[in-house]
């Protein structure tokens, strides 16, 4: 749940609406109800009542001679700002006001003034300016999972670090950068780097540093509808030899890597994802061709009516050598993402990957990541 900082104002699109109904309002507060007509039902009446004057009758914003003000007026039919948050978030800020999600003071909350349902009524027509129909909806972006790979396209930065304990001590980390590409395409560059304990001449351990095998990837969103609720892509990695391989950063040799992704939402908040690919090595080398499965079960709540926002989850990953005829790999990961940033822009996920069976050859992995999402602005902003 982001918003982009040059669209900050943008975001309080509703909450201007909400602060003109909320003078609308001022005489039914004061005790003259039967002085005032009833407000409008409808949201495109409520919008046109309150905010048309300065967000315009077409959502582009009023000229700043006839606002008297020189803040540029979001845009409401940029389908790349407009279809990114779900309708609860501008609700929110509508609702509480700006610094409710890290924005400006400015923009005072009119919760008092007007309900939750009323603001929705503006926030769905805002939202239908557009004609953003090839863009899936912000209520279809669920949270990321420590290992599965969601569908929906991002513009995020994620550092994640995976520490093994049991055996010789290892620290992996990747640097993840990914950008959204238009309504539904996604590329990606993943840099892996991290520390390993080796025994020195004298026996003793001594910590290595290596660089991992850089990856490319590439997403494709194939259909998404918020009646279903759901969300599919397609999309493909290629992970190149270039990690230190004597240090066990890399495998060696290029590898493919095709999956789909399913993001589906589910009753009560909770929400379902799947992805499943192939392994492919371009050289028969150590490195098997491999299926892999891996799914997600979670539940997003938030404390207070618009606080941090909390996501349990558990994922269970399946894997099996094409070739072999041995049984699946198993692992079951429970976990948790944690907004950190008033905004919601900056998460925290951790978790552990604790394997199921094969364990005389598998041990824990203890999983964190450090998600800021850029489409909303600096890092240390919103906080």
């Amino acid at each position: 749940m982001t918003l982009d900082r040059s669209h900050t104002r943008a975001c309080f699109a509703a909450a201007a609406c909400a602060a003109s109904l909320g003078a609308l309002l001022a005489p039914v507060l004061a005790g003259a109800a039967d002085l005032v007509p009833p407000l409008p039902d409808s949201g495109a009446e409520l919008y046109r009542v309150a905010c048309a004057a300065c967000h315009g009758a077409d959502g582009r914003g009023a000229p700043a001679g006839m606002v008297g003000f020189d803040v540029p007026l979001p845009d409401f039919t940029d389908c790349n700002f407009a279809s990114r948050e779900a309708e609860a978030d501008w609700v929110t800020v509508a609702s509480e006001g700006g610094p409710a999600r890290g924005f400006s003071e400015i923009m005072p909350a009119f919760g008092d003034a007007l309900t939750a349902e009323q603001l929705g009524r503006v926030v769905a027509y805002i939202k239908g300016f557009g004609e953003c129909d090839t863009w899936p909806q912000g209520e279809l972006n669920l949270p990321r999972a420590l290992v599965t790979t969601k569908a929906f396209p991002e513009d995020e930065v994620v550092l994640s670090t995976a520490v093994t304990t049991d055996g010789p001590d290892k620290v992996s980390n990747k640097l993840v950068y990914e950008r959204r590409i238009g309504a539904t395409s996604q590329v990606e560059v993943v840099l892996p780097f991290g520390w390993n304990t080796t025994r020195g001449n004298d026996g003793r351990a001594e910590w290595t540093s290596a660089v991992g095998d850089i990856a490319l990837a590439g997403k494709q969103v194939l259909f998404h509808g918020m009646r279903s609720g759901s969300i599919v892509s397609a999309g493909g990695e290629v992970i190149l030899p270039t990690g230190d391989e004597d240090e066990g950063f890399g495998d060696g040799t290029t590898v493919f890597e095709p999956f789909l992704a399913y993001g589906q939402l589910l009753p009560a908040d909770f929400f379902l994802q799947f992805q499943g690919g192939v392994k492919i090595p371009a050289k028969d080398k150590d490195t098997e061709d491999e299926a892999f499965w891996r799914g997600v079960l979670g539940h997003t709540f938030v404390t207070g009516s618009y606080g941090r926002s909390w996501s349990p989850m558990v994922e269970l990953l399946g894997s099996r050598d094409i070739e072999r005829s041995r049984d699946p790999r198993w692992d079951v990961v429970p976990q948790l993402q944690v907004s950190l940033s008033t905004r919601q822009h900056v998460r925290l996920g951790l978790g552990a990957r604790i394997p199921l069976n094969h364990r005389d050859e598998r041990e824990p992995v203890y999983m964190v990541y450090l998600l800021w999402d850029t489409f909303d602005g600096g890092f240390f902003e919103g906080w």
